[in-house]
């Protein structure tokens, strides 16, 4: 099929080369210049595993093309699909101006049969809304006698950064949200390669699948870390918690992982724009209210932790291993671990950071005055103490004897317990984890 896709951030990129992985003919449109012009080149803007091999082979395989100009590929679309950004407003409402954008310019330039999908995430009554807007659109431009043949379908996205191309590829499941039937029998079509279980129900109900899912994600991080605390007081170790509940079939050990807490573009976004949704529907959401409330909290936590037992932070030389919201990614959009090293410059602490992807953006939003490193073992050089914000991988590789050595105190605090494994206090290391009781 022809398929236009609108966006090419995390989603809309990733999911233009899962579609031309499929065999699909996709042209990805952007207004960024700068990046349509890289991407024209083969080069993926951001980290994420497996994209930037896919993009070479459907670019070498002519199944994929990217554009500034949405004209110029509209003619032959079957398929236009909505992947750009809704960002958080100050109040937590999704931002839809960028998706309303859209919507009127493919409503100007659409003359032809087309079933319009929205892949971003967006709050519930939003595909009845961004029709209207398309068809009023297409009205404005002469094309009246073709406003019935245009429908709207809901494509809500699951995928992780860090496993986002194979999550597109072999999904858990796929919803697709529609009133009219063809519209959701061609987005069925669209994916007849992928074997997954469909969920085939209507646009409110799509709507609120992904917020429900990621809030529910939430929700179990928020929990564990509550539970985290509460081992802390009692002398239990979080992770034999977690993994005792795990096993129940109807829990899963998924999402248990206690720590600094969720961040990322997703989790933090729509958790509070599910609570907006709530709120604006007259209904008080206090379960969801009382996950952001923890998750913030424990960010304090952590940092009041370090603080207390470093004392003073001014002048104090403090490595930090992570950077972005989460391995695997160079994104830090809501990254905790960015959160708490602003907190400990603002204390006047010295940083050294360490980030195997992240640190170019990281650059760009933190201070000036913070030092990168380019290994993990040069940031703790000279330091009093290291703080692991993001588990990477990599981390448990590293030679403990090598890193005191080269340290001059001896604290370890562990916002992911990735560590906790190692015996760190076998090699002279003070460890400090979050809920063990350490």
């Amino acid at each position: 099929m022809n398929l236009v896709i609108i966006g090419t951030g995390y989603v809309g990129l990733t999911t233009g080369v899962g579609y031309a992985t499929l065999g699909h003919k996709v042209a990805c449109v952007d207004v960024d210049e700068r990046k349509i012009a890289e991407l024209d080149h083969g080069s993926v803007p951001f980290y994420e595993p497996g994209v930037q091999a896919a993009l070479t082979d459907a670019q070498e395989a002519g199944r994929i093309m990217f554009t500034t100009d949405l004209a110029s590929v509209m003619s032959e679309a079957e398929v236009i699909m909505i992947a750009v950004g809704t960002p958080s407003t100050s109040t937590g409402e999704a931002d839809l101006s960028y998706v309303e954008a859209a919507a009127k310019q493919i409503g100007t330039l659409l003359k032809h049969e087309a079933v319009v999908v929205m892949k971003s995430t967006v709050p519930v009554g939003t595909n009845r809304r961004i029709i209207q807007v398309i068809r009023e659109a297409m009205k404005e431009a002469g094309q009246a006698e073709l406003t019935s043949l245009i429908n709207i379908v809901s494509v809500p996205e699951f995928l992780r950064e860090g496993s986002a191309l194979d999550d597109f590829l072999q999904p858990d499941r796929i919803v697709i949200g529609a009133e009219d039937k063809i519209a959701a029998q061609t987005i069925d079509r669209l994916h007849g390669n992928i074997r997954a279980p469909r969920v085939m129900t209507g646009l409110e109900s799509a709507e609120l699948i992904k917020y429900a899912a990621n809030a529910f994600l939430a929700t179990k991080i928020s929990f564990i870390n509550e539970i985290a605390n509460l081992a802390d007081r009692v002398g239990a170790d979080v992770r034999h918690v977690a993994e005792g509940i795990g096993y129940d079939h109807r829990i899963g050990p998924h999402f248990l992982q206690a720590g600094i807490g969720y961040g990322g573009s997703c989790f933090p976004k729509d958790v509070s724009a599910l609570e907006q949704i709530s709120g604006s529907n007259g209904y008080g959401f206090k379960l969801i209210s009382a996950v952001i409330e923890v998750n913030n909290r424990q960010r304090d936590n952590f940092f009041k932790r370090i603080a207390h037992t470093l004392g003073p932070l001014k002048g104090r030389r403090i490595a930090v291993w992570g950077l972005a919201f989460k391995p695997h990614t160079d994104d830090i959009r809501e990254s905790a671990a960015i959160d708490i090293t602003r907190r400990l410059l603002a204390s006047g602490a010295e940083i050294c950071a360490f980030d195997p992807e992240a640190s170019e953006n990281a650059k760009a939003v933190l201070p000036d005055h913070i030092e990168f490193a380019p290994t993990a073992i040069d940031a703790a050089t000279g330091a009093e103490a290291l703080i692991v914000l993001t588990e990477w991988p990599e981390f448990q590789n590293v030679s403990f004897s090598t890193l005191k050595s080269r340290m001059v105190g001896d604290h370890v605090f562990d916002g992911r317990n990735c560590l906790a494994d190692h015996n760190l206090s076998q090699h002279g290391f003070q460890y400090h984890g979050v809920g063990l009781c350490s």
